[in-house]
């Protein structure tokens, strides 16, 4: 008798609430190959028809699932068991829907996210094929449940590769699930993998790419500016992240994260009048690292004193991340990536140092010991309520912060203040490339003025004359002899550029058409010239969180 794929009696998994099945060699191969096929097909959909080397990605990644298993199945156990368990762990599927609610609001106001949902699909069929394999290799067991979901997802949401190198995808992922099962040590009597496997994949390739100067195989900053597109995409990480506070107890973990961010930004914001981050006092994509990102409960400490000073640590290292990474010319969206396995590998230091009697006197968990688990994870939500409510009022942390707007970096560069030129010419650089004809004037001027690059100053005054700015006209003339060079106030059509701020989509204007309306916003959002055009008697800067 032919004997079954699943063996007649279950017997008991390790994990609550989960049940363990025997398999022949063969019925795992057929297991397996069920993730092989639905690559396969993944891999033929119409909409993959243009992205060529996608396709191929995906039909190479499915081929080599499938020579695994032939090797594992055929070879190494065949006429043997493996144990098949059935494991859908809570710490694993909240994780995977709070990530998918980012997923969801974040694709609806930037659609590549949802023109990504196959790639992530079949990233995540891989990843079920890879560990199943790692795990009956190593182990003879797997636990099918949501475990790969979240190691996906946050991938999703912090890096990309571009088409052309869309195969690097399938490497990251393999590369986490390996760590995961591979690189492991003992904590608390029990043998469990040292880093949360995105955050590893995450850093080893941001490494990779800074190191090659390779980022523009990725996606990475069109990732990062487009999390800020959706309005109020702080309030809504901050809620979708609440679930996993409460049931994890990681919120002093991401509270002391943000705050000592925002902390060292309104610092830096009072001491040289400009603002460290350009346009939040905790850029988006960091503050969505902060709540889903480094709060994996396996791989933080345990101790409440431990998860604030490993919060700290992730605040304080992105803050001096930021400026290295900058300082060398390279993308300073790999903050929030690169500190992750470092702070992953301290966690058994960290909570040695929290049980230590020198720190006995500010360890948090003294108060309230005798309330249930809960109940303290409750009150410090209700501290952190309290602490992003006032973060958000502030104007500081959201869709108001004024650095989003020309007019504070042209009085902070009128003023010196640190890189406020520079900043001030990367928002100018950007509408004038988006169709804003006064932007690339203001541009032209900045390169001959400022920087002394008269060339590349010409070519600016030249977009803008072709736009219909006459004064870029005169000084595409005058330029070369070093005559004085002319401004004029931004047009109707300028302002639908440059009054976006941070918060519109890649290349495109404001809807508003009514050039009454724009005008009256400019004023209000400080520019003199748009309140004389618009006849308010105004000319004051933008108000904070206005």
């Amino acid at each position: 008798m032919t004997q079954s794929v699943l063996d007649a009696n279950p017997r008991a998994a390790a994990g609550p609430g989960a049940r363990a099945f025997d398999l022949t060699a063969r019925g795992a191969f057929a297991l397996h190959g069920a993730f092989v096929a639905a690559l396969l097909v993944l891999s033929q959909l119409p909409l993959l028809d243009d992205r060529p080397v996608v396709q191929d990605s995906i039909v190479a990644a499915a081929l080599l699932l499938l020579a695994g298993s032939v090797l594992l199945f055929g070879v190494a156990r065949r006429g043997r068991t493996v144990t098949l368990e059935l494991a859908p762990r809570r710490q694993h599927y909240l994780q995977a829907c709070q990530q998918g609610v980012v997923l969801l609001v974040w694709g609806y106001y930037w659609r590549e996210v949802y023109h990504a949902a196959p790639l992530i699909v079949a990233q995540i069929l891989f990843a079920y094929g890879v560990d199943s394999l790692l795990s009956w290799a190593r182990r003879g067991r797997f636990s099918l449940g949501f475990a790969p979901v979240p190691v996906i997802f946050s991938i999703s949401l912090f890096l990309w590769f571009r088409d052309d190198w869309f195969y690097w995808q399938f490497v990251m992922v393999a590369f986490a699930l390996a760590a995961k099962e591979f690189v492991r040590w003992e904590r608390d009597g029990v043998r469990t993998h040292i880093f949360n496997p995105s955050a590893f994949a995450l850093a080893v390739t941001a490494l990779a790419l800074v190191l090659t100067g390779a980022s523009d195989m990725t996606w990475g900053s069109l990732v990062a500016e487009s999390q800020f597109f959706p309005p109020y995409m702080y309030a809504v990480i901050f809620l979708a992240s609440l679930p996993g506070q409460y049931l994890f107890g990681v919120t002093t973990m991401t509270m002391s994260a943000v705050v000592t961010t925002f902390a060292f930004s309104a610092v830096y914001h009072a001491v040289t009048g400009g603002f460290y981050f350009v346009d939040s006092h905790v850029p988006i994509a960091v503050f969505l690292g902060m709540h889903l990102l480094i709060t994996d409960p396996s791989t933080s400490p345990r101790t409440e004193l431990g998860r604030i000073l490993y919060g700290v640590l992730y605040g304080l290292l992105v803050v001096v991340l930021y400026d290295l990474l900058l300082s060398a010319n390279t993308p300073g969206f790999y903050d929030k990536l690169l500190p992750v396995p470092l702070l992953n590998l301290s966690v058994i230091l960290l909570d040695r140092l929290a049980r230590s009697p020198a720190l006995k006197a500010i360890d948090p968990s003294a108060l309230g010991r005798a309330w249930a688990l809960r109940r303290r994870h409750l009150a410090y939500i209700a501290v952190w309520i309290v602490a992003f409510g006032g973060m958000s009022a502030s104007g500081y942390l959201g869709d108001r912060h004024p650095g989003q707007w020309t007019p504070f970096w042209e009085e902070a560069c009128g003023a010196d203040v640190r890189d406020a030129c520079l900043n001030l010419y990367f928002l100018h650089e950007t509408n004038c490339a988006d169709g804003s004809a006064w932007a690339c004037n203001e541009v032209g001027i900045l390169l001959a003025e400022r920087y002394d690059n008269r060339v590349v100053a010409a070519d600016a005054f030249e977009r803008a004359c072709t736009l219909g700015f006459n004064p870029a006209c005169a000084n595409a003339r005058v330029v070369a002899s070093g005559g004085e060079l002319r401004r004029a106030p931004p047009t109707a059509t300028d302002y639908r550029y440059i009054l976006r701020g941070s918060k519109g989509p890649f290349g495109a204007p404001l809807d508003e058409t009514d050039p009454a309306k724009l005008y009256a916003r400019a004023c209000d959002l400080g520019w003199p010239e748009g309140c004389a055009a618009a006849g308010i008697g105004r000319s004051t800067s933008p108000d904070v969180g206005g």
